[in-house]
């Protein structure tokens, strides 16, 4: 009988921070609160009812940095919190009567997505990092477009123009932007592998 070995999790970046519980709430709650923060900075486009935010590239770093665990609860706090009125979703909305509503359904697997490859180490090279960015926002567009079809009525093509096409290159620079960032930070601390 051969025995192979579990490769064993790395640390992300939120585990260079000393403490235990306490630092998981605060990064929980300061990764909800950088998502809702920056995903304010929002563009409303003309062709399309959802706006371009940047709330993709906090979800990108908040996966990475926090790890599937804390990221999963800070996109839960997220969502939680937007559903029950706070306005933290894009142009200061709330509740879930919004066409960019899946979108925001998405950060969560998504952010789960990169945390969890981040752990095996895919935020250490910028190729690694680049990948696992693009997948994670593939992600999001998945219950992104599956709502905005529910939503506005679309059909699936019309949901592609609206919801996924306008995105493709603004998402692309937050993924090589991501994959810049992060490698970056793990230079920063001394450690690559």
């Amino acid at each position: 009988m051969t025995v192979t070995a579990v490769p064993s999790p790395r640390r992300v970046l939120a585990d260079a921070v000393p403490g235990a519980r306490v630092r998981d709430v605060l990064l929980v709650v300061a990764g909800a609160g950088l998502v809702a923060g920056i995903g304010q900075l929002a563009i409303p486009l003309p062709f399309t009812p959802v706006p371009l935010t940047l709330g993709t590239f906090a979800v990108l770093f908040v996966g990475a940095a926090l790890g599937p665990a804390r990221a999963a609860a800070a996109m839960v706090l997220f969502l939680l919190a937007g559903v029950l009125g706070a306005p933290v979703f894009a142009d200061g909305e709330s509740g879930w009567a919004l066409a960019s509503f899946g979108y925001a359904v998405g950060y969560l697997p998504a952010a789960v997505l990169l945390g969890y490859l981040a752990r095996r180490g895919a935020d250490r090279s910028v190729f690694r990092t680049a990948l696992a960015a693009v997948a994670a926002t593939a992600v999001i567009y998945v219950p992104g477009v599956l709502w905005l079809m529910g939503y506005t009525g679309a059909w699936f093509g019309e949901a592609l123009a609206l919801g996924v096409v306008p995105f493709l290159i603004g998402d692309a620079v937050k993924a090589v932007a991501a994959a810049l960032l992060l490698p970056g930070a793990w230079r920063l601390l001394g450690e690559r592998r």
